[in-house]
């Protein structure tokens, strides 16, 4: 199976303390995993490291068997990778829901007519085109995640890092978050704490500990 994500035998160190070691993991060609764990135990940290958020101390971070130990390789890698953040103010940039779902997509040099209909594509696509006027700061926390994870989608990543997707909302946009990702058809790679919704997403579940990863 091609691997989209292959971590072999990492370590990272923080403030002088071992966070994690020997973490290897291997996320398939559109595989979906959820790390779960302790708090503290170093997840949001495992996803920073894949992309060079974080040095690993040892081992090595692989993205399509290219290992990434520069900053320009994992700057090329990030070009791959859709990260949506655990909190969405952090992630939100733009007054407008359709000029944030369109901001990467002028970032990189797509001409303005089409970004905007690219991202109100994207909109239909997850349902929510009615929030193509809204103002950003006034929307729900489940109303940004959705909008977050348009403004992600709509890049094509090929890898979805997503942080505690389901932190903080109610029990209707958990289940709009996990009918989406259960729906999207790419590699992706989930950190939650809460066990119904990784099983409503259909990723296989991985359990971080200081000693590694393991299955759950």
């Amino acid at each position: 199976m091609s691997c989209s994500i292959t971590l072999k035998d990492i370590s990272l160190v923080r403030n002088g303390d071992t966070l994690f070691k020997n973490v290897t993991l291997s996320v398939g060609h559109k595989d979906k995993i959820a790390v779960m764990g302790p708090n503290g135990a170093g997840k949001t940290t495992l996803l920073k490291a894949i992309v060079g958020l974080c040095r690993v101390q040892s081992g090595s971070i692989e993205i399509f068997h290219h290992k990434l130990e520069t900053e320009d390789d994992f700057r090329k890698a990030r070009g791959h990778i859709g990260f949506v953040f655990q909190d969405s103010d952090d992630q939100i940039i733009a007054p407008t829901v359709i000029e944030e779902v369109a901001f990467g997509l002028l970032n990189s040099r797509v001409k303005p007519a089409q970004a905007q209909e690219q991202a109100e594509a994207m909109l239909a696509e997850l349902g929510i085109p009615h929030l193509r006027d809204r103002i950003t700061l006034h929307l729900s926390g489940g109303e940004k995640k959705l909008v977050t994870l348009a403004s992600v989608l709509v890049m094509k990543p090929d890898i979805l890092l997503l942080d505690e997707p389901s932190a903080g909302l109610d029990e209707k946009s958990v289940g709009q978050i996990a009918s989406v990702l259960a729906s999207i058809d790419k590699s992706m790679l989930i950190v939650s704490h809460d066990l119904d919704f990784v099983h409503r997403t259909g990723a296989r579940i991985m359990c971080l500990t200081p000693d590694g990863l393991a299955a759950n």
